[in-house]
């Protein structure tokens, strides 16, 4: 997720560290804030890969600063990473929407569509926060009033993206765009 968020940053627009971190800590923060300690590793693996590639500039101060750009390379990883996501990428909340950022970046509508749909058919399959046994259930069928928020909550978050999903993949179809 970090280095599919630095390649999508990047693609987006040239950025200094301290900038991309803060553009990732926007989108992933609130579920773990990027640390310099992770951050400036995953650059460097990306860098040496042939991915990023640092230029010095000036900076607005004294100091001048490292900003980093995506090579050729680090685009077509990043198509790459976009159009044949990992599972968990498709199937975790959080990795999901990181994908979902940067889906742009694939030019292809058909192959937009492809990713779409793998998370549709997630979404379609009967699961739950909660089971008895083998079966999931269902808000309805849990008395603690927490655990049916939750389930409540869980619901209409994955109705309104079916919704989001089905109309999406649709404009992708026919070319009316997103």
């Amino acid at each position: 997720m970090l280095e599919l968020a630095i390649l999508g940053f990047l693609h987006d627009a040239p950025l200094h560290g301290y900038e991309l971190r803060k553009r990732i800590t926007a989108l992933t923060g609130h579920v773990k804030p990027v640390a310099e300690s992770t951050l400036y590793p995953a650059i460097k693996r990306l860098e040496k890969a042939g991915l990023l590639a640092r230029e010095t500039r000036p900076g607005a101060g004294a100091a001048p600063r490292h900003v980093l750009t995506l090579t050729a390379e680090g685009r077509a990883e990043l198509r790459r990473r976009l159009a044949d996501p990992a599972e968990g990428d498709i199937t975790d909340e959080n990795r999901w929407f990181t994908l979902l950022s940067f889906l742009r970046h694939l030019d292809d509508p058909a192959r937009q569509a492809a990713v779409l749909e793998r998370r549709l058919a997630f979404l379609r399959r009967p699961s739950s926060f909660f089971y008895e046994g083998d079966r999931p259930l269902r808000a309805e069928e849990v008395e603690d009033p927490f655990r049916r928020g939750v389930l409540t909550i869980a619901r209409a978050t994955s109705q309104a993206e079916l919704s989001w999903l089905r109309r999406t993949l649709d404009a992708l179809r026919t070319g009316d765009g997103t």
